[in-house]
């Protein structure tokens, strides 16, 4: 049964910095695309990062690139999502997800009806 659980939300102010855990199960981690999604209030779910299988290819969404980075700890069965420098607008429920048909992430790797396998979410909240 594959499952995927989400965890290290909480509320930091600007500036700051969190990092969250996917933690997965029922299924080998290493060999798939892993997604981390998010959905403020009001909002559709948007992508925010993706990484690859094994050598863990990544790509961002523009406005976190350079303060989000994404990584993975075969090991663990764990995929994070280092957020730096975090602002307001971050501010959302995080999910992660799992792409079940392909090991690299897509060229579309930001459309989410590609993800098959989701958690539950984890809220953050940055305060100003």
């Amino acid at each position: 049964q594959v499952q995927l659980v989400e965890s290290g939300g909480g509320l930091v102010q600007a500036g700051g910095s969190l990092r969250l855990s996917c933690a997965t199960s029922g299924f080998n981690v290493e060999n798939y695309a892993i997604g981390w999604f998010r959905q403020a209030p009001g909002m559709e779910r948007e992508a925010v990062a993706c990484i690859s299988y094994r050598e863990g290819g990544t790509s961002y969404l523009d406005s976190v690139k350079g303060r989000f980075t994404i990584s993975r700890d075969n090991a663990k069965k764990t995929v994070h999502l280092q957020m730096d420098s975090l602002k307001p607008e971050d501010t959302a429920v995080y999910y992660c997800a799992q792409d079940s048909l392909f090991p690299r992430c897509r060229i579309n790797w930001y459309l989410t009806h590609l993800y098959d396998y989701w958690g539950q979410g984890t809220q953050v909240t940055v305060s100003s």
